[in-house]
């Protein structure tokens, strides 16, 4: 009898407590207006309207995993695994002059769980076809596979430039900042080590020239180091042949300087084949006439190229698409000095772009 009570209790209970939720009045809150995100196809695919705003804002990158290999790559070992992430932000809006764009690229590189870097890769405004900020120059351009070596040790400044461009053609002129470039010295006659002869460069005027013609496309880039007072001067071309792109590049420096510092001159030829609508092989070659060997940042170099050997590269590269915005790459190198010991390096990388 007791249980049976308790139930009936209960039940009773509950119910006197539904009636009286049943009896209260619900009142719904109003919603917030909602200012939904609004497709922005004015400057291509990928942008969208910053709410509140007429500004078009772009978000892409991608995410790289990459094993380098080669003789003590990894410190003491012959391999590195390494990964990278990258995001870039391109911001556009219409005004009296053109466009005005703001892009910020963010880099964030790990070659393990606690060696990790993070760089502003890029941060520059451009209008009217005036652009300043961080950006890569003209001499970071090159051929598409991996054996040429035909550009900067740094290709990333501070800059003011103009460029002027239609579809199939443009023409630039830049100021760059180089101190983070190479120092040309001279041999000192005791400790025989290079010593610098001046410090960290400081400044030099760029111009690349470069366009398209059917089938075939060009560019010219030259640049003149200040500190250093000497200058390099690069073309490049490509054309369709076949079932593939035949590309040529040559390069000459007055002396070693921020701008080129590798080798006097270099020719570099390639001939990138579409073997199938997913798969590229590109084999490459390159000829150094007064090779110096490659330099970093900061670093000294001999003042001129006098006595140095010849050295040639031979490579091979090859690109895969596995899926739409994912693709693999592969590319062996390997370089033989007349001054110094040959070597093979190489590369295997996963990439996924969005």
């Amino acid at each position: 009898m007791n249980i049976k009570s308790l139930l009936l209790g209960s039940a009773a209970a509950l119910a006197v407590v539904s009636g009286a939720q049943a009896a209260d009045a619900i009142v719904a809150a109003e919603p917030e207006p909602v200012e939904y995100v609004r497709v922005c196809d004015a400057y291509g695919t990928g942008y969208f309207y910053i709410p509140g705003t007429e500004t078009c804002l772009k978000i892409n990158g991608y995410i790289r995993f990459q094993v380098n290999v080669g003789e003590d790559v990894g410190g003491d070992s012959d391999w590195d695994a390494v990964t990278r992430g990258q995001v870039q932000f391109t911001a556009k809006s219409d005004t009296e002059y053109g466009p005005l764009t703001g892009v910020i690229v963010m880099q964030f590189n790990a070659d393990n769980a606690t060696v990790q870097t993070s760089k502003l890769d890029s941060a520059y405004l451009d209008i009217a076809g005036f652009r300043a900020g961080l950006f890569y120059s003209w001499w970071d351009d090159g051929l598409s596979g991996e054996t040429d070596d035909i550009g900067s040790v740094v290709t990333l400044h501070n800059s003011i430039r103009y460029q002027y461009e239609t579809s199939d053609f443009y023409a630039g002129i830049s100021v760059d900042e180089l101190e983070d470039g190479v120092y040309q010295g001279d041999v000192d006659p005791v400790t025989g080590l290079l010593v610098p002869n001046d410090g960290p460069n400081n400044v030099g005027v760029a111009f690349g020239i470069g366009g398209t013609a059917g089938a075939f496309s060009y560019q010219v880039t030259g640049g003149w180091d200040v500190d250093n007072e000497d200058g390099a001067v690069r073309a490049m071309g490509t054309v369709d042949i076949g079932p593939g792109t035949l590309g040529l590049a040559a390069v000459y420096s007055s002396g070693p300087n921020s701008y080129y510092s590798t080798a006097e001159w270099a020719v570099a030829a390639e001939y990138a084949i579409k073997a199938t609508d997913k798969l590229k092989i590109t084999p490459g070659v390159q000829y150094y006439g007064n090779y110096i060997g490659g330099a970093s940042a900061f670093d000294t170099v001999p003042s001129d190229y006098d006595g140095a050997g010849d050295a040639w590269k031979v490579g091979l590269t090859v690109d895969y698409q596995i899926v739409d915005n994912f693709y693999a790459k592969a590319s062996v190198q390997y370089l033989d000095p007349d001054d110094g010991d040959d070597s093979t390096t190489g590369y295997f990388r996963l990439q996924r772009s969005f």
